[in-house]
């Protein structure tokens, strides 16, 4: 009983040591939203930093639902 308590506290023990940094890398969070991501596959119509562009084009995808295939023929 004691061998199977030690090797649960050793195996929890292990597992908290091993965790992995957790950082966000690249991405800017103190930037605006309709400032842009530097994406090549961002929408044609929406030029970055144009916020009345995105407040638009946000409207635009909630009266559709955010239905990303509207308008998508097959």
């Amino acid at each position: 009983m004691k061998y199977a308590l030690a090797m649960a506290a050793l195996s929890v023990a292990m597992v908290g040591c091993s965790e992995q940094p957790q950082s966000h890398g690249l991405t800017r969070s103190d930037k605006a939203p309709y400032a842009g991501t530097g994406k090549p596959y961002m929408d044609p119509g929406w030029m970055a930093g144009d916020k009345a562009a995105w407040e638009s084009h946000l409207k635009t995808r909630t009266q559709r639902g955010q239905n990303d295939y509207y308008g998508v023929k097959n």
